[in-house]
């Protein structure tokens, strides 16, 4: 079995203000650097990061990074499938969520069936990270524009729900750091 994870990084931090959030000190290290040790630390056989600003590279190591121009959310989604190929589960998690550990990632990856998707669950909504099966990867393709893969995870029985609270804070304002 191909586990892939794919570490999208390529948002344009607008709420954030002029400066890159996946820069911004947390704990000591950029909040990229959370995020891609949380990955390091799942079991996958395979790690790609999507990204715009090359400066985020030297946090990075041990993955294949795919460096693209600005846009929307799915358009990195659909960069890092192109380089992802066709693995049987393709863990998607976001740069900007500092609080998920390796463990919750290897949950959710253990958690995708041969055809059907895992998502984590904050209590409230189900959001990433998702592990999706290589049955979906079509459907995540599909995605236009900006939400990403939300209503893929909402269409999801709640059996395929990975509990997360407390891990799922993603920082939008310097306010949430």
């Amino acid at each position: 079995m191909i586990r892939t994870g794919l570490l999208l990084a390529a948002g344009a931090s607008r709420r954030f203000g002029p400066e890159d959030k996946l820069l911004a000190m947390l704990r000591g290290r950029p909040l990229v650097a959370h995020a891609a040790q949380a990955m390091r630390d799942c079991p996958l056989d395979r790690r790609i990061a999507v990204i715009t600003n090359p400066a985020l590279l030297p946090w990075l190591d041990g993955f294949q990074v795919i460096r693209i121009d600005p846009g929307d959310q799915s358009a990195s989604l659909r960069a890092g499938l192109e380089a992802a190929g066709s693995p049987d589960r393709l863990l998607v998690a976001l740069g900007d969520m500092p609080d998920v550990t390796g463990l919750h990632l290897a949950a959710v990856l253990g958690a995708a069936t041969n055809h059907l998707p895992a998502c984590s669950h904050d209590g409230a909504a189900p959001l990433p990270p998702a592990c999706f099966p290589r049955a979906s990867l079509p459907a995540l393709a599909s995605l236009q524009g900006d939400r990403g893969a939300g209503a893929l995870l909402r269409a999801l029985p709640a059996a395929q729900h990975v509990a997360a609270a407390g891990l799922l804070r993603d920082i939008d304002r310097p306010g949430d750091l």
